[in-house]
């Protein structure tokens, strides 16, 4: 009788483990470290743009000013550009242009750079999230520009502002200050020039402005633009110098065409 018991229980528990009912089987019958969701999607994009097919004459023409007056087979090469070296086009590419003209130099530099995530419990987007923000707070923008909740700082960092509390650093070493980086061509600062977080370039953004002593005397700004849109991040750099140590080059108009310049590559992607 007790052998008969013994194998009833047994082919009971049998029954039950085999008709997967209650709501423990799941996860006792599950292999270890195998996946218990589906993979995280990829990024909307799997290619790039050839860089220095991005962006048309006429936008080169109003960024590199004296390009236009240029015996056209110099034109031609100037537009052309100098592609970056890179050694997958598909993961990162690069174009820089540069034109000098009697009153000063220009220079464009474009940076297209597409994340992939290897982890499939991570997506392309949030990877490329993760990178992008690892930029935005080495831009070591003022904190005050830093909306909560950001892909960027997150926290405000004292290192950010001077003892006089302008936000930045000094021009003498190549870094931002709150006079040079919001002085007008009249001398008066605006405010709305300094570096900053931008609200609507592709998936998020920010614009940083430098001016730097190139030498002994001259300087030259370099305003940078970098958004991100979705596994995608592009950077811009636009850089002038005048020819006259006395100048100094104007933030409003560098910021304003290397924005517009950010706005016509995300319409691109968008294509």
């Amino acid at each position: 009788m007790a052998y008969a018991t013994g194998a009833v229980l047994i082919a009971a528990l049998a029954a039950g483990c085999s008709s997967g009912t209650g709501t423990g089987d799941s996860d006792t019958d599950s292999k270890p470290g195998a996946p218990t969701t589906s993979a995280a999607p990829p990024g909307k994009y799997r290619t790039l743009p050839e860089a220095c097919r991005s962006i048309a004459p006429a936008t080169l023409k109003d960024l590199l000013p004296g390009s236009a007056e240029l015996p056209e087979a110099q034109q031609e090469k100037v537009f052309d550009g100098s592609p970056a070296v890179t050694y997958d086009t598909e993961r990162r590419a690069g174009c820089r242009w540069k034109t000098e003209a009697p009153d000063g130099a220009r220079s464009l530099f474009v940076d297209f750079e597409r994340v992939v995530s290897y982890d499939p419990a991570v997506s392309d987007d949030d990877r490329a999230l993760a990178v992008y923000a690892k930029k935005e707070a080495a831009a070591d923008l003022p904190s005050a520009s830093v909306p909560s909740g950001s892909a960027g700082n997150g926290t405000p960092d004292s290192s950010s502002g001077t003892a006089s509390g302008e936000p930045g650093r000094s021009a003498d070493t190549g870094s931002k200050t709150g006079g040079d980086t919001g002085t007008t061509t009249d001398g008066s600062t605006d405010g709305s020039l300094q570096p900053r977080v931008l609200d609507s370039l592709g998936d998020s953004a920010f614009l940083d402005d430098s001016l730097t002593r190139a030498g002994s005397t001259a300087k030259h700004r370099t305003v940078s633009v970098v958004f991100r849109t979705s596994n995608v991040i592009v950077t811009i750099q636009y850089t002038a110098q005048p020819a006259l140590s006395t100048e100094v080059p104007d933030s409003k108009e560098l910021q304003e065409k290397a924005q517009a310049l950010g706005r016509k590559l995300v319409d691109r992607f968008s294509e």
